[in-house]
C-alpha cells in the first residue's frame, strides 16, 4: 500500500488543484501498444496542419505559469512539462518515443493540455507528499544518476521522505522512480489547477489514458487528490 498526500500548505495555496492517480499493475511494457503509437502519430499529423498544442496563451497552461511564479520559478526558463512537450511538438513536428507507458501519458498530456507523469510504484520509498520543499532535500534528475540537486525552498515538489521525485511540481522527474519498459506497477498522474473549469477535461484525459493502458495491464484503478480529499491509499 502506497499513500499519496497533498500537503495542507499546497492545498491552501492552490485550492482548485485536482490530481488524478491512475494505477496500473501487471504492465506489459515490452509488447506493442498500437493505440499509443497511433495516438502519437495522430497528434503529429494534426500539428503538421493548422492545430497547435496549448501554450502559455491558453488558460490551462497560464494557470501553471502563475503557479510557478507563485513559488519562485520562472516558467519561461523552467517550463511545466505539458508546456515544454507541446512546444517541442510545435517546433519539431514530432513527439519523443521513450517506451509505451511514457508515450501514453505524453500523448494524453498534449492532447488535453494537462500535465502528466508517472512513477514506478516499486521504486517509491514510503509515503509520497506533494509539498513545498525545505531546500535540503536531494533530487537526482532523470537520465543523470550521478547528479544531485537541491530544490529551492518553497518550490512545490513530489517527495518520498527527503528525496524529491519531481522538481518545480511537474517540470522534471527523478531518475530512481522513472518508468521503464520493465516497470510492472506504475502510478500515472494527471493534474489541473482549475478543477472547476477542467473537471470534464480531466475526466476525458483519464478515460483516454485508461483506454491506452487497459489492453496492456492486468488491472487499473483511478483515485483523486484534492484539498477536499488530500490523502489517497493506493492498493
Amino acid at each position: 500500500m502506497t499513500t499519496f498526500r497533498l500537503d495542507p500548505s499546497v492545498a491552501t495555496a492552490f485550492p482548485q488543484a485536482r490530481i488524478v492517480l491512475v494505477t496500473a499493475h501487471g504492465v506489459r511494457g515490452r509488447e506493442e501498444w498500437p493505440a499509443t503509437a497511433g495516438a502519437l502519430a495522430e497528434l503529429e499529423q494534426l500539428a503538421a496542419g493548422s492545430w497547435r498544442p496549448a501554450d502559455e496563451t491558453d488558460e490551462r497552461i497560464a494557470a501553471w505559469h502563475a503557479a510557478y511564479r507563485a513559488f519562485g520559478t520562472n516558467p519561461r526558463r523552467v517550463r511545466p512539462s505539458v508546456d515544454a512537450l507541446g512546444r517541442r511538438l510545435a517546433r519539431q513536428g514530432r513527439l519523443p518515443r521513450i517506451n509505451p507507458a511514457v508515450d501514453s501519458y505524453n500523448a494524453v498530456s498534449v492532447r488535453h493540455g494537462l500535465p502528466a507523469g508517472a512513477f514506478d510504484l516499486a521504486a517509491l520509498e514510503g509515503e509520497v507528499t506533494i509539498r513545498h520543499a525545505a531546500g535540503g532535500e536531494r533530487f537526482t534528475p532523470l537520465g543523470e544518476p550521478e547528479t544531485v540537486e537541491h530544490p529551492v525552498p518553497g518550490e512545490v515538489v513530489y517527495a518520498d521522505g527527503e528525496h524529491v521525485l519531481t522538481r518545480h511540481w511537474n517540470h522534471r522527474d527523478a531518475h530512481r522512480t522513472r518508468v521503464t519498459a520493465d516497470s510492472r506497477a506504475v502510478v500515472f498522474v494527471l493534474e489541473t489547477l482549475r478543477a472547476e473549469h477542467d473537471g470534464a477535461l480531466l475526466t476525458a484525459a483519464t478515460d483516454d489514458l485508461l483506454a491506452l493502458l487497459a489492453p496492456h495491464a492486468d488491472a487499473t484503478a483511478v483515485h483523486a487528490l484534492s484539498p477536499a480529499g488530500p490523502v489517497v491509499e493506493l492498493g
